[in-house]
């Protein structure tokens, strides 16, 4: 088992080790760290760090270093990354390869500092303007996060898009044993900028032929098909299924412990993928389910559509879905379960 590291740290040094050259960003709360210590980590490996004068400066430095072929990446939360939205659109028009952490924090406008799982529709549904969706990858410990951040430079680059690594405040804060990757060897990649233009983009768009659209949703289906991840336990003789990821997913599971030990016949899905949903996890429920349930820590519910969503294309039957939102924070394994209890007893009705 590895030496215990904090969670921002650990997916600081995640980064340097898969080989990311560059970091451009603007401190924020509960991030900053992450800048700390590239501060001086990036400088040891040859690397370049930036402290920008703003998040848009940030993330358009991110261009610059994408557009060369280098392993570029950026950190923020919640209002932070909102800000960072043109420059995000414009990587994914450009077909660049990047990074992007959000840890996120609870509220609207310039929010609190509360860990939370609000930013959810505005990640997975492409937070700026156009036709685009980042994969989005939510890890559930620190060192699924560190395993994540290698995968997440990994994909960016294989589909030439941006990958979006949402964590949340108390994993970025709080510390767990760690084991850190070996060092990746990455050559700088073909078409970046060498000089002379040689860079080319996916397609012109044409009002004729839709050759950018067509191209673009070719790409969307394929990662559809390729990246789904989750986890999942018990679903085949589930009567209700929990949906829940990052850090509620967690507490969750040890809902569902507790529960199967008491006799109760449920299930989870704690997706590793928030785009693409893991829709492919729904195949193995029990036909005769009667019920699904998010777990999210946001105000509203975010994460119940994509599961609703999802059980009208892969159920037959008119299946309730439930939502269990609680704010912000991390909620206890004995409230989920009291909850569960309501639902049982039918004093909290289904959102779809």
């Amino acid at each position: 088992m590895g030496d215990m590291i904090k969670g921002n740290n650990a997916i600081a040094e995640a980064a340097v080790r898969a080989g990311a050259r560059l970091y451009a960003g603007y401190p924020i709360t509960p991030s900053t760290e992450i800048m700390e210590y590239l501060s001086w980590r990036m400088e040891e490996v040859g690397g370049t760090f930036v402290q920008a004068e703003s998040e848009l400066a940030g993330i358009n430095m991110v261009i610059g270093g994408a557009a060369c072929g280098v392993r570029s990446f950026t950190a923020s939360s919640g209002p932070g990354i909102s800000l960072k939205q043109e420059g995000i659109t414009q990587l994914y028009d450009e077909e660049l390869a990047a990074v992007v952490i959000n840890v996120v924090r609870y509220g609207n406008g310039i929010g609190t500092l509360y860990t939370a799982q609000c930013d959810y529709l505005r990640e997975t549904r492409g937070g700026g303007n156009g036709d685009y969706r980042p994969i989005v990858l939510c890890p559930s410990s620190i060192q699924e996060a560190v395993d994540l951040v290698t995968l997440a430079f990994d994909l960016a680059e294989k589909y030439r898009t941006v990958v979006t690594l949402m964590t949340e405040g108390s994993l970025g804060q709080m510390m767990e044993p760690c084991d850190m990757p070996d060092f990746k060897e990455v050559k700088k990649q073909s078409w970046g900028f060498d000089g002379k233009y040689s860079y080319k983009k996916v397609g012109i768009f044409d009002r004729d032929s839709m050759k950018e659209a067509v191209l673009m949703n070719e790409k969307h289906d394929a990662i559809k098909a390729n990246e789904q991840r989750w986890e999942d336990g018990n679903l085949e003789d589930a009567d209700y299924v929990f949906v829940s990821y990052g850090l509620p997913g967690r507490s969750t599971k040890g809902a569902i412990k507790q529960l199967r030990e008491e006799g109760y016949k449920v299930g989870f899905i704690r997706p590793i993928t928030a785009w693409p949903f893991p829709e492919n996890a729904f195949e193995k429920v029990n036909p005769d389910v009667k019920g699904f349930i998010t777990v999210e820590a946001n105000a509203t519910g975010q994460m119940v559509e994509d599961v609703a969503l999802t059980v009208k294309k892969q159920m037959k039957a008119n299946v309730p879905v439930y939502c269990l939102p609680y704010v912000y924070g991390i909620p206890a394994v004995k409230v989920i379960k009291a909850d569960f209890g309501k639902i049982a007893a039918g004093e909290i009705k289904e959102v779809y």
